[in-house]
Formats: structure tokens, C-alpha cells, sequence
């Protein structure tokens, strides 16, 4: 089942506030985050221009947040290097995204900003 519209509406609203937080405006048309939304999952990428042709942005993926809604839990995953989704074992789910955001921000082990 997909997120309901009042939660759909909830986290884009604090992944818009966290992706302009993260990047500082005069850095914004070098970098971006961006995020998306299918199903249950929320992607988050990293964006910049393309080297040889700056007119296009690729997307690097950063985190992905899945909504389980038996549990009513958010859980962290990570891409490795082929953009494959592995459960990230360094944060418990929890029913606030805000703490695997917090997580994702910490970044203790370096996987998710490098």
C-alpha cells in the first residue's frame, strides 16, 4: 500500500526543508539533492552537472527511506556501487524519518556522502 496523501504530503515537506538546508544556496548550481517518491520509498540523490556536457545533471543516489506499514516504521537503506539498496545497519527503524535523516547527516561509516 502507498503512503497515505497527509503522509506523502508530511515527508516532502521535510525532505524539501532538508535538502535546501543541506546545500548552500551559492553552491546550488554546482549541487543539488533532490528526492523521489514510489510506493513507500523515498529516494534521495545527489545531482550535479555532467563533466563533459554541464547542460545535464546526473544523480548520484545517496539514501533511500522505506515506509513499512505494518510496523509504521521508517527503515534506512544504502546504494553500494551498481545503485543496489542494502539495509543500513547503523540505525534502527523508527517511526520518525527525522532520526534516519539525523543518521544520514552523521554519516558515521562515510557511506552515504563518501
Amino acid at each position: 500500500m502507498p503512503l497515505s496523501e497527509f503522509t506523502k504530503k508530511l515527508i516532502e515537506t521535510k525532505i524539501t526543508g532538508y535538502c535546501e538546508h543541506k546545500i548552500p544556496m551559492h553552491a546550488r548550481d554546482k549541487v543539488k539533492l533532490i528526492f523521489s517518491i514510489r510506493g513507500n520509498n523515498v529516494t534521495l540523490f545527489e545531482t550535479r552537472p555532467y563533466f563533459h556536457n554541464p547542460s545535464i545533471w546526473t544523480e548520484n543516489p545517496i539514501a533511500q527511506f522505506r515506509y513499512d506499514n505494518k510496523s509504521s516504521k521508517w527503515t534506512l537503506y544504502y546504494a553500494d556501487r551498481n545503485s543496489r539498496w542494502h539495509p543500513y545497519t547503523g540505525a534502527k527503524s523508527s517511526h520518525n524519518i527525522d532520526d534516519l535523516l539525523k543518521e544520514v547527516d552523521r554519516d558515521p561509516t562515510g557511506i552515504f556522502w563518501g
